[in-house]
């Protein structure tokens, strides 16, 4: 679980809240009902207008997956697949039926009963990067509906004002009463502002990036199931996907290929012969 998204807006509305009590001011006044509505119902209605529905509604049941999105670190994509590598190595390629019965990761299960029957290695890739081209559309697809949303709100808010300033001047006759209903037109704009940087934006860069990391976890699968499909010597095989994973997201320390069942030395001299 990485919580980053709702620690983030957790802290940015906190600092407004923070302002608004140092400024003296009451955080009630903000919370009008009229511009919230009007922010956020147009933002949302304009923002289904322009897309399709199950496009809204597959944004919108995204939402918890960006703020408790778990993501998987590449080691131990890594570890999955050295092991499936020794596996295979030890007990033929037919072993990784049970593997793919037993995973949870529709991708990886996919492709290791593809493997286990024998699948054309140019036709899985095909199909694997299918998969990944399809998964990683739907993804960006509900980030860009919130960034929509995003571009909306500021400019809906400023309809709300100028829809408030218009009853301000329909009272000028009422002087006493002008600064009141001048700040709360303002409010408008303000949760039109706060709603577009504060949560559309943030949900659909969010979004993005998990669809980012999702697309780069299905490529070291796909290279490394390859490989292991090829007959790749697991230590070898441990390398060449390490170097795959950029510096800022590599884990120190010894991948599983150590626990071939031929032991270390019959380990490292295979991977001598390979070399040659």
């Amino acid at each position: 679980m990485d919580p980053a998204t709702l620690i983030g807006l957790v802290l940015a509305f906190g600092s407004v809240v923070a302002m608004v009590t140092l400024e003296g001011a009451s955080i009630t006044a903000l919370l009008l009902p009229a511009p919230m509505i009007l922010v956020f119902g147009a933002t949302i209605a304009v923002g289904f207008a322009g897309n399709t529905l199950k496009d809204g509604i597959h944004a919108f049941s995204s939402i918890p997956r960006a703020l408790m999105g778990k993501t998987t670190p590449p080691q131990q994509s890594i570890d999955t697949i050295i092991g499936l590598a020794e596996k295979a190595r030890a007990d033929g390629l037919l072993a990784l039926e049970s593997e793919a019965a037993s995973s949870k990761d529709p991708f990886l299960a996919g492709a290791l009963q593809n493997i286990a029957d024998g699948t054309d290695p140019e036709d899985l890739r095909i199909l694997l990067e299918d998969e990944m081209s399809t998964r990683s559309k739907s993804d960006k697809a509900a980030a860009r509906f919130f960034a929509v949303l995003g571009g909306y709100a500021p400019t809906i808010g400023i309809v709300g004002t100028v829809v408030s300033l218009t009853h301000v001047l329909e009272n000028l006759s009422k002087p006493e009463e002008l600064g009141h209903m001048i700040a709360s037109a303002f409010v408008a704009t303000l949760w039109g502002l706060l709603s577009a940087n504060f949560i559309w934006l943030p949900l659909s860069g969010r979004l993005g990036r998990l669809a980012e990391l999702e697309s780069e976890r299905m490529l070291l699968l796909m290279e490394g199931l390859l490989a292991v499909q090829s007959g790749t010597q697991p230590l070898l095989l441990a390398e060449r996907l390490k170097a795959m994973v950029p510096v800022t997201q590599r884990k120190d320390g010894k991948a599983k290929a150590g626990k071939a069942k031929s032991g270390a030395g019959a380990t490292a001299d295979s991977l001598t012969l390979d070399a040659a």
